[in-house]
């Protein structure tokens, strides 16, 4: 599934979602940097039954610690610890897109990794070139990607650097600052 498919899929949702991940910045790019292996879609941990209900015919998976992927009734409520579902059309199907569910505070979204990092819910959404997609901001996304400084992660972040402003930078720095603060990426912003 790609960002076009994601919007026939959610367009019509009245919740929050935005498009995430290595999409997330070539959107903002307004072109591809790299293939993608898959896409990824963040919600709100307040808005799970609706997602779910939404998904009712699709064959939908949690991501339970350390990794392993079960089936997600509709119904369940997922436990915090859930940040990530697994979702394609039938169990014989290839899988379509990934769920990245954040925790909210009131009318705040709160990083997963460190809830001290926080910002409105209404200003995560980015830049992109395409006006009618949700996109997650570039910023809170090399977040996200500065855990693990993948090849991959490493790639997104020199190809978007350029293109953050001032405030994206400062967001950025302020936030590795507090959760990571020797991070290789802090100089660089």
């Amino acid at each position: 599934m790609g960002p076009d498919e994601a919007v026939a899929e959610f367009g019509t949702w009245t919740l929050p979602w935005w498009i995430a991940g290595g999409w997330a910045i070539d959107l903002l790019l307004g072109h591809q940097s790299r293939d993608h292996g898959d896409l990824d879609v963040l919600v709100l941990r307040r808005d799970q039954a609706l997602v779910r209900d939404h998904l009712g015919d699709w064959d939908v998976h949690a991501a339970d610690p350390p990794g392993s992927l079960r089936p997600w009734p509709i119904g369940e409520t997922l436990p915090p610890t859930v940040h990530d579902v697994w979702c394609r059309r039938t169990p014989s199907s290839p899988w379509a897109f990934q769920l990245m569910i954040d925790d909210t505070d009131g009318d705040d979204w709160l990083f997963r990794r460190d809830s001290r990092v926080r910002r409105p819910i209404q200003s995560l959404t980015g830049r992109a070139s395409e006006a009618d997609l949700a996109v997650l901001s570039p910023e809170v996304q090399l977040l996200y990607k500065s855990k693990g400084l993948r090849e991959k992660d490493v790639a997104d972040f020199r190809a978007v650097l350029a293109h953050l402003s001032a405030g994206e930078r400062d967001w950025l720095r302020r936030s590795l600052d507090m959760v990571s603060p020797r991070h290789p990426w802090i100089p660089e912003l």
